[in-house]
Protein backbone atom coordinates (compact mmCIF):
# COMPACT_ATOMS: atom_id res chain seq x y z
CA UNK A 1 0.00 0.00 0.00
CA UNK A 2 1.15 3.47 -1.03
CA UNK A 3 1.28 6.05 1.59
CA UNK A 4 2.64 9.80 1.68
CA UNK A 5 3.02 11.30 4.55
CA UNK A 6 3.81 15.00 5.19
CA UNK A 7 5.17 16.79 8.21
CA UNK A 8 6.99 20.54 9.02
CA UNK A 9 3.39 22.30 9.03
CA UNK A 10 3.48 25.05 11.67
CA UNK A 11 2.40 28.80 12.72
CA UNK A 12 5.60 30.95 11.49
CA UNK A 13 5.61 34.90 11.14
CA UNK A 14 5.24 37.00 7.12
CA UNK A 15 8.78 36.79 6.30
CA UNK A 16 9.73 34.00 7.71
CA UNK A 17 10.59 30.32 6.16
CA UNK A 18 9.20 26.28 6.87
CA UNK A 19 10.59 22.89 5.22
CA UNK A 20 7.86 20.57 4.34
CA UNK A 21 8.61 16.96 4.39
CA UNK A 22 6.77 13.88 2.01
CA UNK A 23 7.72 10.59 3.16
CA UNK A 24 6.77 8.26 0.33
CA UNK A 25 6.61 4.35 1.26
CA UNK A 26 5.45 1.25 -0.28
CA UNK A 27 6.69 1.55 -3.77
CA UNK A 28 9.84 3.05 -5.77
CA UNK A 29 8.90 5.97 -6.76
CA UNK A 30 11.53 7.03 -9.37
CA UNK A 31 9.51 7.04 -12.08
CA UNK A 32 6.77 9.20 -10.79
CA UNK A 33 6.36 12.89 -10.48
CA UNK A 34 5.94 14.20 -7.08
CA UNK A 35 3.63 17.40 -6.55
CA UNK A 36 2.49 20.30 -3.71
CA UNK A 37 -0.60 21.34 -4.11
CA UNK A 38 -2.52 23.57 -1.38
CA UNK A 39 -6.10 24.37 -0.05
CA UNK A 40 -7.24 27.20 1.73
CA UNK A 41 -10.72 26.89 3.60
CA UNK A 42 -13.22 27.96 1.13
CA UNK A 43 -11.07 27.69 -2.32
CA UNK A 44 -10.26 25.18 -4.19
CA UNK A 45 -7.07 23.25 -3.95
CA UNK A 46 -3.92 24.93 -6.33
CA UNK A 47 -0.90 23.82 -7.56
CA UNK A 48 2.03 24.95 -5.94
CA UNK A 49 5.37 22.74 -7.37
CA UNK A 50 6.17 19.60 -9.24
CA UNK A 51 9.43 17.57 -10.52
CA UNK A 52 9.78 14.65 -12.13
CA UNK A 53 11.13 12.01 -9.06
CA UNK A 54 13.72 10.66 -10.79
CA UNK A 55 15.09 14.16 -12.95
CA UNK A 56 15.50 17.72 -12.32
CA UNK A 57 12.40 19.24 -14.09
CA UNK A 58 10.61 21.38 -12.10
CA UNK A 59 7.67 23.91 -12.55
CA UNK A 60 6.03 26.28 -10.15
CA UNK A 61 2.74 28.39 -9.71
CA UNK A 62 3.50 32.11 -10.63
CA UNK A 63 2.68 32.44 -6.82
CA UNK A 64 5.53 31.06 -5.39
CA UNK A 65 7.74 31.51 -7.82
CA UNK A 66 11.54 32.19 -6.62
CA UNK A 67 10.37 31.54 -2.78
CA UNK A 68 9.79 28.07 -2.89
CA UNK A 69 11.91 25.03 -3.73
CA UNK A 70 10.88 21.45 -4.33
CA UNK A 71 13.43 18.84 -3.79
CA UNK A 72 13.36 15.18 -3.48
CA UNK A 73 15.97 12.39 -1.72
CA UNK A 74 15.83 9.49 -3.38
CA UNK A 75 17.74 7.54 -0.76
CA UNK A 76 15.28 8.56 1.82
CA UNK A 77 12.09 8.05 -0.72
CA UNK A 78 11.44 12.27 0.59
CA UNK A 79 10.75 14.90 -1.02
CA UNK A 80 10.52 18.51 -0.03
CA UNK A 81 9.17 21.77 -0.02
CA UNK A 82 11.41 24.47 1.48
CA UNK A 83 9.14 28.06 1.63
CA UNK A 84 10.78 31.35 1.80
CA UNK A 85 9.37 34.70 2.44
CA UNK A 86 6.29 33.41 3.44
CA UNK A 87 3.17 35.79 3.07
CA UNK A 88 -0.14 35.48 5.27
CA UNK A 89 -1.77 34.31 1.34
CA UNK A 90 0.62 31.36 1.61
CA UNK A 91 -1.80 30.41 4.82
CA UNK A 92 -3.51 26.57 4.04
CA UNK A 93 -3.10 22.99 3.96
CA UNK A 94 -0.80 21.71 2.02
CA UNK A 95 -0.42 18.50 0.43
CA UNK A 96 1.85 16.21 -1.09
CA UNK A 97 1.17 13.62 -4.07
CA UNK A 98 2.64 11.16 -6.76
CA UNK A 99 1.61 9.91 -10.04
CA UNK A 100 2.75 9.21 -13.44
CA UNK A 101 1.27 12.96 -15.27
CA UNK A 102 1.99 13.98 -17.96
CA UNK A 103 4.59 17.20 -18.13
CA UNK A 104 2.00 19.04 -19.37
CA UNK A 105 -0.74 18.15 -16.87
CA UNK A 106 1.81 18.50 -13.75
CA UNK A 107 -0.03 20.84 -12.65
CA UNK A 108 -3.21 19.16 -12.44
CA UNK A 109 -4.24 16.94 -9.52
CA UNK A 110 -6.20 15.00 -11.64
CA UNK A 111 -2.76 13.04 -12.88
CA UNK A 112 -2.13 11.99 -9.15
CA UNK A 113 -2.50 9.06 -7.89
CA UNK A 114 -1.21 8.93 -4.57
CA UNK A 115 -2.15 11.63 -1.90
CA UNK A 116 -0.79 12.62 1.60
CA UNK A 117 -3.35 13.59 4.58
CA UNK A 118 -1.80 17.08 4.47
CA UNK A 119 -0.19 19.60 7.27
CA UNK A 120 -1.63 23.20 7.76
CA UNK A 121 0.83 25.66 7.35
CA UNK A 122 -0.21 29.64 9.01
CA UNK A 123 1.68 32.60 8.29
CA UNK A 124 0.42 35.44 10.48
CA UNK A 125 1.21 39.21 9.43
Amino acid sequence: QVQLVESGGGLVQAGGSLRLSCAASGRAFSSYAMGWFRQAPGKEREFVAALRWSASNTKYTDLVKGRFIISINNAKNTGYLQMNSLKPEDTARYFCAAGRPIWGNIDSAGGYSYWGQGTQVTVSS
